[in-house]
């Protein structure tokens, strides 16, 4: 090997570097463990002084003002450099939630409220049909812009109506940028520039909000140009906490309001309409079910807390208890729903005064109370009415906060104070001696939630400064205090997708990974000594230099090592190994031929040996890797990244590093056989006719390739959560249960079908659910972790909401895990799946067109691997209703899928690489002899190959632990079939298209008088 030196140099200068990178993670580690000590003992401490009822901080939040303490302080010297915390912890390797724990989602900033802000609110009817039909024609992939433009374009035919009308976009907020004689493709241009700064200036609150909310390294990032954000939470609990201060707008409004004797003439006139327009319309129905119904609502006061003792109030007052002041009146949760449908009824509305036509009616932050005697929580609303305008905009709004901080009332109850910057001041100032003019009040309004709305007993209020206060616990007023001061949303965000994790479940995965891993290498160190002896030994040592440099570059990147990362590093295992075996193959045929080792090494290691079939087969395994990065999300890109460096690396230490040995041995002259006494015959001699059995492959592949159609029509794939939209917990239960009983309840709770599913123990379930996937706001999140709660809770005596649903350091029981993927990104998911597999395929197919320089090696290798992916499929649509683990289609699967195309065409090239070869020299005999030679020449490379990596498969099926079970299953499957594609399919497919003309020509050169 020439410029030897120059190599050694550098591989010990990239493991220094390595060492140096991973030192960082260690260190951090480190200080990670020091972090969690001091929370538990600084809580210990405070529990002991803390009074009764005090809120107690979380661990967490202890850890975090730890780690925070020592963001600027030295904690690790090399002698040449020193670093601060902050130093450390962004060059160290950052474990994905999947290991960690914690909360994950990915937020759509609603492009459709945005174009609403654009337009003023416009009341065009074009603009306000193609809104709505957006989302009805939004295909996968499409950016709902995207479709918005379509529409637009179809209700604008033959209206006269363009996106620069006065009315539309060409108005005076855009003035600057849009005029009326611009064409649609000009005020398209603009428009998408406004939908990315919005997007950017939300990513920008909810990076301030993530930000100052306590949890170690937390992460945001915008996914492309989709308009999505994700964001992680490492360590993150209190999942319906964390939802609502990421979807909240921050929409902070000052309104005056009515009070209650201004208002009570129109509920009694609305409250007697409402008697007589429901009392007919019911009675048409059903006469004997109404008055059953108002009897039983009437006499029976624990259904209502609100119930009158009047035998009929009417629809609306038999609803609502009168309040006072500005509260128009208190009505219990269940109802809320409908007093706010008859609040919106047109003829409701029109008995309004003219005078208050505009007031606009909202409720209160919920009030809790507790029933002494059941112990049971109810919720009620307080109804308000603002003095609404025609643009409806409130004298003052939330842009005018310069700053907010949680604090505590003259009562001593949580509260957030503010203040004003100058023009809100003033204005504030002439809002507030308005009120104490006319003796009303002042509701103070968030997201279009009263929080509270006091009185002006004192005067005009100078100054700027106001204050919150109302039902607040101390969490709820620091979260508050931070989404005022980072800023309110420029629209709705809503959650497409989110998985929480456990930090119990995270371990598990961590102890898997480790388990599946340290068992993986020891296996293929020893069956590389066991087959190749001293020659395997040299393999092995360049496989922990590659281990060494994976995880250095890992570091280097600052990438986040997920689960399906792990696997990625194990599988790497066995593809680092691969290219020593197809040199140390041809170095031993090379020695069988008569040339001395020295020999033998220079033409294994040459273009001619086994450099080309090595290039080939990991451009494959290259570009599909790349596919799946390009079109997969969060984990499986870890897996896609960690398999692309693995290929890197272990192609690096597999020619450079194991050739450092091998050349010592060489100089020495010390033997080197590649070899073992006992496996020095093992797979050589063969002699079997492949092409004279292809009609019987043919025939069982066939018959495969049927059964798989047909079981794709009767049984259909289980298609995820990732495909078809919806919502999974993993859940732990205290005993065995039963998951057609959990089914039938839970499906009982939510009015839909719910599946359950055992989950690796019987004590453990997953759950799936579709209960209002298509509604994103975070109430829904709410009221599905309420159902699920009401339904279980039975089997979880003693544990109450919060316990069940959030995530905690030692839970053992309740929901471990929860996913959600909303219905716009799975169809999204489905696409990129599709055209990532048929992607791949035909890119893969490309390169050996190029490569081989004829198209039927490129045709036999896609039969081969379209075979494969059928065969993988079938398999699945057969055995998931049987199989005792679940074999899903998801995101994993499809990783699994491209990954099966990658190998298979490793296989497939390798054979092709041979056939290539003895075709181009002076192998003697017919065509087909000469293709039968070259499957028999490397079926020791192909067996040991795919050997190799069914054992490393296997451990991860066996350790890796139960969320990647169905996604190994099927690399195992896809393994195992595509080297048997490779021999039997993909070869006879390309003898079979290969022209005559050409075979004649070959065996012209070829033939001899001996056959």
């Amino acid at each position: 090997m020439q410029n030897k030196g120059l190599v050694k140099f550098f591989a010990i200068l990239f493991a220094l570097v390595s060492i140096y990178q991973l030192s960082f993670t260690f260190v951090a580690n480190g200080i990670k463990k020091d972090a969690k000590a001091f929370a538990e003992q600084k809580l210990a401490e405070i529990k002991k002084k803390a009074a009764p009822g005090q809120p107690l901080p979380e661990v967490s939040e202890l850890e975090v003002q730890y780690l925070d303490s020592l963001k600027k302080v030295d904690v690790f010297s090399l002698g040449f450099a020193d670093y601060n915390y902050e130093d450390v912890s962004n060059k160290q390797i950052n474990k994905g939630l999947d290991l960690e724990g914690g909360i994950n989602v990915i937020l759509q900033i609603s492009v459709k409220d945005v174009l609403k802000g654009l337009s003023s609110d416009s009341k065009n009817a074009v603009f306000n049909k193609a809104l709505d039909n957006a989302a009805k024609i939004q295909q996968g992939n499409e950016s709902y812009l995207d479709a918005f433009f379509r529409a637009f374009d179809e209700a604008a035919a033959g209206t006269g109506t363009k996106l620069a009308s006065p009315d539309v976009f060409a108005n005076k907020n855009l003035s600057d940028e849009i005029n009326f004689k611009m064409s649609d493709d000009q005020v398209k241009k603009v428009i998408r520039r406004k939908v990315d700064e919005s997007v950017d200036s939300a990513f920008g609150v909810l990076r301030k909000r993530i930000d100052k909310f306590g949890v170690v390294q937390p992460n945001i990032a915008k996914l492309g140009q989709t308009g999505r954000i994700l964001v992680e939470l490492p360590g993150a609990k209190d999942v319906d906490r964390i939802k609502k201060l990421l979807q909240s707008t921050a929409q902070l409004e000052f309104w005056e309001t009515y009070r209650l004797e201004e208002m009570g003439t129109f509920f009694e006139t609305a409250n007697q309409a409402l008697r007589t327009s429901d009392v007919a319309a019911k009675t048409t129905e059903d006469k004997t079910v109404v008055n059953d119904s108002l009897k039983a609502m009437l006499g029976n006061k624990s259904k209502d807390s609100v119930s009158k003792n009047t035998a009929d109030l009417g629809p609306l007052k038999s609803r609502m208890t009168y309040g006072g002041g500005p509260v128009l009146g208190v009505v219990a949760a269940k109802d809320t729903a409908k007093v706010g449908e008859y609040l919106r009824r047109a003829d409701i509305r029109n008995l309004i005064p003219a005078d208050k036509r505009f007031a606009k009616f909202v409720w209160s932050k919920a009030n809790v109370s507790v029933d002494p005697k059941t112990k049971k929580e109810s919720q009620t609303f307080e109804l308000y009415a603002l003095k609404g305008n025609k643009d409806n905009v409130a004298p003052l709004s939330g842009g005018v906060i310069v700053d907010a901080r949680d604090t505590f009332d003259q009562l001593g109850k949580p509260a957030v104070s503010m203040q004003m910057n100058g023009q809100g001041a003033k204005t504030w100032e002439e809002l507030t001696g308005k009120a104490y003019t006319d003796k009303g009040f002042i509701a103070i309004v968030l997201d279009n939630v009263v929080y509270s709305a006091p009185g002006v007993s004192t005067g005009p209020i100078a100054g700027g400064r106001s204050e919150i206060s109302g039902n607040f616990d101390v969490a709820e007023t620091k979260d508050l205090a931070n989404v005022l001061r980072a800023g309110k949303l420029p629209a709705a965000a809503e959650i497409v997708q989110s998985e929480v994790v456990g930090p119990s479940l995270g371990q598990k995965a961590i102890d898997a990974g480790t388990t599946s891993s340290i068992v993986g290498l020891v296996l293929v160190c020893l069956w590389m000594m066991f087959y190749y002896g001293r020659a395997g030994l040299y393999a092995n040592i360049a496989l922990l230099v590659n281990l060494l440099f994976l995880f250095g570059i890992l570091a280097s990147l600052g990438a986040v090592l997920t689960l399906p990362g792990i696997a990625g590093i194990v599988l790497t295992l066995g593809t680092a190994v691969d290219a020593n075996i197809i040199i140390y193959e041809r170095a031993k045929e090379e020695l069988r031929d008569g040339k001395s080792l020295g020999e033998a090494v220079v033409t294994s290691y040459g273009w001619k040996g086994a450099m080309r079939s090595i290039i080939d087969a990991n451009v494959t395994h290259v570009l599909t890797g790349a596919i799946l990065y390009i079109f997969g999300t969060g984990p499986i890109q870890g897996f896609a990244t960690t398999l692309l460096i693995g290929i890197f690396t272990s192609l690096f230490t597999s020619i450079f590093i194991a050739r450092i040995f091998i050349d010592r041995d060489v100089a020495n002259n010390k033997p080197l056989a590649f070899t073992t006494n006992l496996t020095k015959n093992w797979f050589t001699g063969f002699n079997f006719d492949f092409i004279g059995i292809k009609k019987y492959s043919y025939i069982f592949s066939t018959l495969v390739v049927i059964v798989s159609c047909v079981s794709f029509y009767f049984n259909g794939l289980d298609e995820g959560v990732d495909f078809v939209g919806g919502r999974t917990f993993q859940i732990k239960f205290e005993k065995t249960v039963d998951a057609s009983v959990i089914s039938e309840e839970l499906t009982k709770e939510f009015g839909t079908t719910v599946e359950a599913k055992v989950f690796g123990d019987d004590d453990q379930l997953k759950i799936t659910t579709k209960y209002k996937i298509k509604e994103e706001s975070e109430n829904t999140d709410k009221e599905v972790n309420e159902k699920l709660y009401n339904a279980l809770s039975k089997y979880f005596p003693g544990t109450k909401y919060e316990q069940f649903i959030n995530t905690y350091d030692g839970k053992k029981v309740g929901v471990l895990q929860a996913s959600k993927v909303g219905a716009a990104i799975s169809a999204d998911i489905k696409t990129n799946s599709f055209w990532a597999v048929i992607g791949a395929m035909l890119i893969v197919g490309l390169y050996l067109v190029v490569s081989f320089r004829k198209w039927q090696y490129s045709l036999g290798a896609l039969a081969a691997v379209f075979h494969d992916v059928i065969f993988v499929l079938g398999v699945y649509s057969l055995g998931y209703k049987y199989a005792p683990f679940h074999m899903e289609m998801d995101q994993h699967f499809i990783a699994a899928i491209l990954t099966v195309i990658g190998y298979s065409m490793n296989d497939t090239v390798i054979v092709f690489d041979r056939i290539r070869e003895f075709l181009a020299g002076n192998r003697k005999g017919h065509f087909k002899d000469v293709v039968n030679a070259s499957i028999n020449t490397t079926l020791s490379r192909t067996l040991n190959t795919s050997l190799t990596m069914i054992m490393v498969l296997l451990i991860m099926f066996i350790f890796g632990g139960e969320s990647i079970r169905g996604f190994v299953f099927a690399m195992l499957i896809g393994i195992v079939i595509g080297t048997y594609s490779s021999l039997f399919i993909a070869t006879p497919v390309l003898v079979d298209t290969m022209k005559q003309s050409d075979i004649d020509d070959i065996e012209k050169r070829h033939f001899t008088d001996q056959e």
